[in-house]
C-alpha cells in the first residue's frame, strides 16, 4: 500500500499545478479579481503584510484539510487522506517558491541561482507586468514555458 499511497500524493502534487494554473487564470483573473487585485499592486501601494489574495490560501486549504478527516475516519476512503497530504505538500511548495522565493515575504531563499529558479522569476515578472485582470500570461508556478529559461523574452504589444 506504501507505493500506492505515494503515487497518490505524487500524481496530487503534479495536478494540483494545473488546478492552480486554472483557479489563477479563470477564478483569480476573473470573478475572484477583487480577492487578487492587490497582489499585483506594487509593494508601495500595499497596506501591510497581508494580502487579499492570502484568502486563496483556505481556498486550498479547506479540501485539504476535510481530505484529512475524511480520509482518517474512514477507513474506507484511507486514500483521501494521501490526495490531502498531496495538496498539502503543493501548498507548501507554492508558499515556499511564491512567498517567499519570488516575493521575498520571508528573506530565506535570496541565493537560488539556477536556469530553472530564473525562469521562474522571469515567468512570474511576465506575470505581474500586468496589472489587470485580462490579457495576463504565466499562470502557472513549476511547469514555466520554455522561452523563460533563455533570458531573452519577447516583449508583449
Amino acid at each position: 500500500m506504501f507505493l500506492l499511497y505515494l503515487a497518490v500524493v505524487l500524481l496530487t502534487v503534479l495536478i494540483m499545478e494545473f488546478v492552480a494554473w486554472s483557479a489563477h487564470k479563470y477564478l483569480m483573473h476573473g470573478w475572484l479579481w477583487i480577492w487578487h487585485e492587490d497582489h499585483h499592486k506594487p509593494h508601495y501601494e500595499k497596506e501591510g503584510f497581508f494580502e487579499k489574495n492570502d484568502l486563496f490560501f483556505l481556498v486550498f486549504a479547506i479540501p485539504s484539510m476535510i481530505c484529512y478527516i475524511v480520509g482518517s475516519i474512514y477507513v474506507d476512503y484511507r486514500i483521501v487522506l494521501f490526495i490531502g497530504i498531496g495538496i498539502s505538500i503543493y501548498g507548501l511548495i507554492y508558499f515556499l517558491i511564491h512567498d517567499v522565493y519570488i516575493h521575498q515575504r520571508f528573506k530565506w531563499f535570496r541565493q537560488l541561482d539556477n536556469k530553472y529558479s530564473r525562469a521562474i522569476l522571469r515567468a512570474h515578472g511576465a506575470h505581474h507586468a500586468k496589472t489587470y485582470k485580462d490579457d495576463g500570461e504565466s499562470f502557472g508556478l513549476l511547469i514555466v514555458n520554455p522561452k523563460y529559461f533563455s533570458g531573452r523574452t519577447k516583449k508583449s504589444a
